[in-house]
């Protein structure tokens, strides 16, 4: 074990010195994705309050139809601006988020007490018009809602009958659950720092060292080939553990400073939640870790190196995506599946759900599995004579 513990040592010393290898392994994920992520809600968050805020402006057409309710509109602050021609073609090419068309029908079955139409032009595909859409569509709502309580009032009706059911909303969300809604993206950003924290010295001390001609001396040592590749494992294990952690902490003295805590939001990452992400995740640096060294070591160059992590950085990518799109309520047989297993479980520690041992017990084991065999067939693999000189 102590030509291991040497090219631990040598590869950690080398790896600290080479400022490109500290930055693109500790520092590019600690600190890109933190502000990549602050960022994103900052300008989210502000161009929603600013959509908001802003002055409602929205032409009507057949404004005469409905004077009623266009006076409504302007006692709730709209703009009501002249008719267009065509609002269909101004809402085609985005000079109008929204346009109401008031039909000439709509006096004639207001009269007759019928549901009278009132057309509401819109491009759903645009996203930047979904807060003007929203507000013109709550604001006919509660035009409607007057207008049937006062009709029900000039015919001696209780407006309770038109209301059978009352709905009663009990929320069993706490401001620390509701978080997940706004850091989704964590558990992909873990996943991805797993896999790129020890990704360039992956790289570096296997294809790398290769085309350096860097590799045969070490080799010709009195010491077990294994013992020379695990240590370099260890050391990519080693800086993919530490990305991860300066990530992790990263997050928690970065997300109390974000701007939502208002919509009643914790964003806190207590240190209980860091240690239990810490140690679902630790097992996926270490399949990561085994499994870029185990491609790298097929490499003939630094350059297919790269070539073949990029299709790596896909792996995780996969059950995040799937998280997103279906959410999945957490079952036991679901803890077996790497990377799938440590998605469901970040979330569920994010919110603060009581989690079985036995889930972080069965996914932690389910990855070392994998990881560690991957590492013996990576620590094998240069017993073999055509895999060293490959590069040659």
């Amino acid at each position: 074990m102590r030509g291991l513990i040497t090219v631990l040592r040598k590869e950690v010393k080398e790896n600290i010195r080479d400022r490109r290898a500290l930055f693109n392994s500790l520092l590019l994920g600690p600190v890109l994705f933190p502000v990549m992520f602050i960022a994103l809600i900052w300008f989210t968050n502000s161009a929603e309050e600013e959509r908001a805020e802003k002055t409602l402006e929205v032409p009507v057409v057949g404004a005469e139809n409905a004077p009623s309710l266009v006076r409504f509109l302007e006692q709730q602050g709209t703009v009501i601006e002249a008719a267009p021609k065509d609002p269909e073609a101004l809402v085609r090419s985005q000079e109008e988020l929204v346009i109401i068309r008031i039909p000439a029908e709509f006096a004639e079955k207001w009269n007759r007490g019928e549901p009278a139409p009132v057309e509401v032009i819109t491009d759903p595909s645009r996203r930047e018009s979904e807060v003007a859409v929203r507000r013109v569509k709550s604001l006919l709502t509660v035009y409607g809602q007057q207008m049937g309580v006062l009709r029900l009032h000039l015919r001696g009706v209780a407006p309770q009958i038109a209301t059978p059911i009352m709905i009663r909303d009990v929320d069993l969300s706490t401001a620390k659950s509701r978080a997940i809604l706004a850091m989704i993206f964590l558990p992909y950003i873990l996943m991805i720092t797993a896999f790129t924290g020890g990704m360039h010295l992956a790289m570096d001390t296997t294809a790398g060292e290769k085309e350096r001609k860097s590799l045969e001396p070490l080799l010709i040592n009195p010491v077990p080939r294994w013992q020379v590749m695990s240590g370099k494992l260890a050391t990519t294990m080693l800086f993919a553990m530490v990305s991860l952690a300066l990530t992790l902490l990263s997050f928690k003295l970065t997300m109390p400073l974000m701007p939502i805590g208002t919509f009643g939001v914790d964003l806190s990452i207590t240190t209980r939640s860091m240690v239990l992400i810490l140690l679902v995740i630790a097992p996926v640096a270490i399949l990561a870790a085994s499994l870029l060294t185990l491609l790298a070591a097929f490499a003939k160059s630094y350059r297919e190196a790269q070539s073949y992590m990029g299709l790596v950085v896909i792996i995780p990518l996969i059950p995040s995506i799937i998280f997103m799109s279906n959410p999945i309520r957490p079952e036991t047989w679901m803890m077996s599946i790497p990377l799938f297993s440590q998605n469901l479980l970040i979330g569920e520690i994010i919110r603060g759900d009581a989690v079985p041992l036995a889930w972080y017990a069965l996914s932690i084991a389910s990855t070392l599995v994998i990881g560690l065999t991957l590492a013996v067939i990576a620590a094998n693999l240069y017993n073999r004579p055509h895999l060293i000189f490959s590069g040659s």
